[in-house]
């Protein structure tokens, strides 16, 4: 299988940098595959959890928004948030979402939508790294 570089980058690090296989990504449009020789395209990420792939293994990254632009050069995600999910507190994050359902009643509109679809990101992530996201 062909490889290609990918970068990850959030404010606070370089999260990722190397060559893969693959690489799984949340987009804002739906989730879609970064294979080598991918077209060119830019594009959004909603909060979810990006999966790269470097031979036999996987490595899953939370990440909380963001873009990712695929280019003749490879990959670059620059994401507002880049943790590994083997690194991710989830008392905290279970803490994070308990705030963000405890702040909806104050909200409304264009702003209560907003605020219910983040939500519902950051629970499916919290799923997924109760059940599958680990293994």
């Amino acid at each position: 299988m062909s490889t290609f570089h990918f970068d990850l980058v959030s404010p606070e690090m370089v999260a990722f940098s190397g060559e893969v296989d693959q690489v799984d990504i949340p987009g804002a449009e739906g989730d879609f595959g970064v294979l080598a020789g991918h077209a060119p395209v830019v594009a959004v990420i909603r909060p979810g959890i990006l999966t790269v792939t470097a031979g036999a293994n996987k490595q899953k990254i939370v990440v909380l928004g963001g873009i990712a632009e695929v280019s003749e050069k490879g990959l670059t995600v620059l994401a507002d948030v880049a943790t590994p999910a083997r690194d991710m507190d989830l008392q905290d994050f279970a803490a994070t979402i308990q705030t963000m359902e405890q702040q909806l009643p104050g909200k409304v509109g264009d702003e209560l939508d907003s605020a219910i679809e983040r939500l519902d990101h950051f629970k499916s992530i919290q799923h997924e790294l109760n059940t599958t996201a680990m293994h």
